[in-house]
């Protein structure tokens, strides 16, 4: 079972962007994370982090013919203003869990709004960089449990 895990805009900025509310951690830090958490759950990972939006998209759009089970994402801004991600992400129809770093909830009222989740399984946020590894248990098991790979037998919205 192969999951992606997309990280968005100012996500590379990690560890040195507003280390108030977004903690020190570095990006790799959280993938390194990752890795050994996947690792332990016998599933592979790719990761992508892009500040283009397009690029996303097409990661997005290529993840079920590259063999893609599910989908972790951290859309950063995209979150509350990309319609094309969020129509992205319907229209593959694979299970993705948004995440963010940061309770968006208890921010800037603009960022309590995403666009993404109509469309996505759940979203985990507040949790720092353990919003992350709530996701991928949280994904793994829900695939699992639809009968492994579980590409077209969980609802995603």
């Amino acid at each position: 079972m192969k999951i992606l895990v997309i990280n968005g805009p100012n996500l590379n900025l990690l560890g040195r962007r507003e280390p108030r509310i977004y903690g020190r951690m570095t990006l790799a830090d959280i993938e390194r994370e990752l890795r050994e958490l996947a690792a332990e759950l016998n599933v592979a990972l790719e990761f992508l982090q892009s500040n283009h939006e397009g690029v996303l998209l097409d990661e997005i759009h290529a993840a079920r013919e590259n063999g893609i089970a599910g989908i972790i994402i951290n859309a950063g801004a995209y979150t509350h203003t990309s319609i094309a991600l969020r129509d992205a992400i319907a229209g593959v129809a694979l299970p993705t869990v948004e995440v963010h770093i940061s309770n968006i909830h208890a921010r800037e009222p603009f960022r309590s709004e995403s666009m993404l989740a109509p469309v996505v399984l759940g979203q985990i946020c507040g949790l720092g960089s353990k919003s992350y590894t709530a996701a991928l248990y949280g994904l793994v098991a829900v695939l699992k449990a639809a009968g492994g790979e579980g590409k077209d037998d969980v609802q995603t919205a």
